[in-house]
This record gives C-alpha cells, structure tokens and sequence, in this order.
C-alpha cells in the first residue's frame, strides 16, 4: 500500500517534511500547495528526482482529492484553525504542524472537532522523537517518583520566515508557544499530574529590535524563566534565551526524582544516570545512545521527523490511535498561553481559571 500525500504549507517547515518523505518508502507526495510562488519552488527542487507532484496557491484545491490519503499542514500558526475546520469536512489523516493554534479557544476547538474525525489527526511534536529525548523517557522508572524537570534551551534567534510573520504574537502565538510548545509537552509527559499554576518572566531583550515591518517592530520575546506547577505537587522549569549562539548544547534537559536523576542534552549522545543511594557526591553512569536505525535523513531536529513519520504511516495502516494527539497539542499550547499571560501580566497564572475564561 502507497500512502498519498498532500503538503499544505512549502516553506521551512513544510520542505522538511518532504526531505524526510523522500527517504521514506511507500509514499508519494502527489500533490503540494502554498500561496506563493518562491515556497511552491522550494518543494519541488526538496522533492527531487522522487516525487513530480501537482502545484496549487490554493490549499482548498487538494482537500478533496481522491488520490490524496495523508495531508501535511505546515502554514504558519495563525492558519492551522482555518485550513482544519475545512479538513474536518473531509476524511483524510492529518499531521499538523506545532503548535497546533494561537489561541486557547481555537486549540479546544480543534481538539473538540478531532474526536469525530474519520481520519487519523497526529500534532507535529517530533521534539519526543530526539533520540536522547526518548531514552530519556524511558528511563525514567530509574529516578523514582519525578518531582522535578528542568529544560534549558541557550540557542539562536527567530530563523526569517515567508512574508517575516513569526515576528510578531499575533501570529505565532507567542515565543512560548511557537517556540516552546515543545518542551512543554515534554514536561506533561515526564511530570506526574496535570499542570495547574504559571509563573513567568521575559522580555524582548536583543533580538529583533531593529527591525521594522510597515511600521511595526516585532513583538516577540528572546528570553524568559517559566515555572509549572503540576497538581501532584512536582513542577518544571523552562530556561530560554534565544540569543546564545556559541551554546557548547542547544538544550539541557534534567528529570530528578526522589531516588535518582537523568539528564541528557540536544544534540548529544548519551543519558547521565544518577542514583541518591550511591552517597555523597557519587558518579552517576553515562550510557550511550546511538541514532534510531531507521533514520535515514537527520535533518534540522536530528531524525526526529524521520521518525515521527515512520510511526504516523504505521499508525495509518494498523488503523491505531495517533501517538501524538490533539490533546497533547492543547495542552503543549495552554501551557504556552499560560506564560505569555504570566509575563504579561507579572502575575502567576490559574490553569483552571484560563480554561474557563
């Protein structure tokens, strides 16, 4: 069986996901869409001598083709809510794009409306997918009860994007959304209970600040400290900057129980495992870890993408639930929302009160 593939969205994003596609079998990428002319361009030269597929401005051209099984949405942030509710009237499988909204009403919305859809629908959080991330995860059994999660990520600005719209919250969401979605869903993987209370502070402190676009300068914030409190009384902790280029890891990431720890990095290679029960200021072990197999394009999120859609394809075919839910992508952004409004507001912020807003 050849899974059909439609791509909405051909510009960073959506490119990737067509590098990894063709180092994938048994798929086809048969049709492509985007609203500009240069993005349309830079899909079909990712596609290469593997696929020749048909080229639309608009995305409304390929929902209702009958040789597409799988749709890719990698428009920018602020669309997601729009181009779903018309792929809700189809049913084809989904992979949609990180994060799955802007805005906490249109994430419960799609959330709500991703029940009843006949097809699988699958949110692009391939940051679990990293492979030190996954080890990570499954060791945990080793720390015990995890009552802490710390995540830093000292990186590089906002990469230019089509038409420069990832430069201001209206569209993105927020950098704790766009950007940040990610390790939040991690932290509601590995923390026990369910995120209950924000704290936050951040700025817009170097990046962007030059520049102007028809007369606005970007909005969007280049650092910030975020603490999430769970209600089973663990919390994590985000440490962002975005202008740390020279980072020795773009990320480090610790989950600390109360009988050990593991801690890894991105890029890296391998777990540091600590157990309490060693003794004062003991070693902890370094165990290796070697790059999924199956990875046969690393690209930008070192082969998580490869991965994420190896297990969207087998979970098509299986006719299994999607790894990565709708629910996932509602809470990575409410989280995200949630700091936003805590920084905004220089107060803590009530998950339960932001729900029912």
């Amino acid at each position: 069986m050849t899974l059909r593939y439609g791509i909405i969205g051909t510009g960073m994003m959506g490119c990737e996901h067509i590098r990894n596609l063709v180092g994938i079998d048994d798929i086809a990428i048969v049709a492509i869409a985007d609203p500009n002319e240069e993005p349309r361009e830079w899909a079909l030269k990712a596609c290469g001598d593997r696929f020749s597929p048909r080229v639309h401005a608009d995305y409304q051209d390929i929902l209702g083709a009958d040789d597409i099984d799988a749709l890719v949405i990698a428009s920018p942030n602020y669309t997601h809510i729009d181009v779903m509710r018309d792929v809700f009237k189809t049913d084809k499988h989904v992979m949609l794009e990180k994060p799955m909204c802007t805005t906490l009403e249109d994430a419960i919305e799609l959330d709500a409306s991703a029940q009843s859809h006949k097809g699988l629908v699958w949110v692009g959080l391939e940051y679990r997918y990293i492979s030190t991330i996954s080890s990570l995860i499954q060791h945990l059994p080793e720390v015990g009860e995890v009552k802490m999660c710390a995540i830093r990520e000292h990186r590089f600005p906002f990469l230019k994007k089509v038409g420069d719209w990832n430069r201001f919250n209206r569209n993105t969401g927020g950098t704790l959304v766009e950007k940040c979605c990610h390790f939040f869903d991690l932290m509601n993987q590995v923390v026990p209970g369910n995120p209950k209370r924000v704290l936050a502070s951040g700025a817009q402190s170097v990046n962007h600040l030059d520049e102007e676009y028809n007369g606005e300068v970007p909005d969007i914030l280049d650092n910030a400290y975020v603490i999430v409190e769970y209600d089973s009384g663990a919390r994590a902790m985000l440490d962002l900057c975005m202008f740390a280029e020279g980072s020795r890891h773009e990320q480090n990431i610790a989950v600390t129980g109360d009988v050990g720890k593991v801690e890894t990095t991105v890029p890296g290679d391998e777990l540091y495992i600590s157990k309490r029960d060693k003794g004062f200021r003991s070693k902890g072990e370094a165990v290796p870890i070697t790059l999924d197999p199956r990875v046969k394009h690393t690209g930008m999120h070192h082969g998580s993408s490869f991965l994420e859609h190896i297990e969207f394809i087998e979970a098509i075919k299986d006719g299994t639930p999607a790894k990565v839910t709708t629910h996932d992508g509602l809470m990575s952004v409410l989280v995200g929302l949630a700091g936003q409004q805590a920084i905004e507001s220089g107060e803590p912020v009530d998950i339960a009160s932001l729900l029912h807003q």
